[in-house]
């Protein structure tokens, strides 16, 4: 198997661990955009040109909704001990077969930069990454961001959401002060602060995204309503009875839907 359905790719070993998460959250029936998985050994068979690789990944390239999201998948990663959030690439708004190419050739290359082969070595993690790859619908969001299921500072029992308008890469990479909300396990809302999310990234036509400003009276509103974090706490609970608790999870909304594009295990906890 070396490129498969999101759905199926449950095998972490070849698919990665972002691979093998969302294909248990699709099982799960959880809101995942869908999409297509490349096991590591497909990742450096395309890198080496192999032609029948090559034949599947157009082919399934030709079934997505374009635009689409080619994000990382390396096998060990977002696992309890390591998270290699913000290490590896994600290539966002690709929306040609060559886009995706060079899509594929970047994410893969994001596995042996200085900085990743510093975190690997500091983990004692010497061996080559073995980097799959995720290909998945991109949403256009209105808002979207982060969710823990535990305070990822204090280790107390509470839910902390962040959020900012649009893609949510803006939030992961810290371009914002996202709005930052705090709610008990039952839903109460223990703190809500308002950010300053002045700006946003765009998806381009003709691919890629660009940062863009944000009017100020957008940028001091809030970007979830109470029934937004109602929604919110019900994916938490969904993704508990699916993975357990104490969850890092990303998420969008787009025209009223909640998606799931991602849950890991937090990693570092204040308790």
């Amino acid at each position: 198997m070396s490129l498969v359905r999101l759905i199926d790719a449950q095998k972490e070993s070849l698919f990665g661990g972002k691979a093998a998460s969302l294909a248990t959250a699709l099982r799960a029936s959880l809101p995942v955009p869908t999409g297509f998985a490349l096991s590591h050994r497909a990742v450096d068979a395309i890198l080496e040109e192999d032609t029948r690789v090559l034949t599947e990944l157009r082919l399934a390239f030709s079934e997505m909704k374009t635009p689409i999201a080619a994000r990382s998948s390396a096998v060990g990663e977002d696992s309890i001990q390591a998270s290699f959030a913000g290490q590896h690439a994600s290539i966002l708004n690709v929306a040609s077969f060559a886009q995706l190419l060079q899509a594929i050739r970047d994410v893969s290359a994001s596995a042996e930069t200085e900085s990743t082969r510093s975190y690997r070595k500091r983990l004692g993690v010497e061996a080559r990454a073995q980097m799959g790859i995720v290909l998945q619908e991109l949403i256009a969001p209105d808002s979207a961001g982060v969710l823990f299921t535990q305070n990822p500072v204090s280790g107390a029992d509470e839910i902390v959401i962040e959020s900012a308008w649009g893609l949510g890469e803006i939030v992961v990479a810290g371009l914002v002060i996202p709005d930052y909300f705090r709610l008990a396990p039952d839903g109460t809302l223990l703190e809500r602060r308002i950010g300053e999310k002045d700006t946003t990234l765009r998806i381009l036509p003709d691919g890629g995204t660009e940062e863009v400003a944000i009017a100020t009276e957008k940028a001091n509103a809030p970007t979830l309503s109470d029934e937004d974090l109602e929604k919110l706490l019900a994916l938490s609970a969904q993704c508990e009875t699916v993975y357990g608790k104490r969850l890092d999870i990303e998420w969008c909304f787009a025209e009223g839907k909640e998606y799931l594009l991602q849950c890991r295990a937090i990693t570092v906890s204040g308790s």
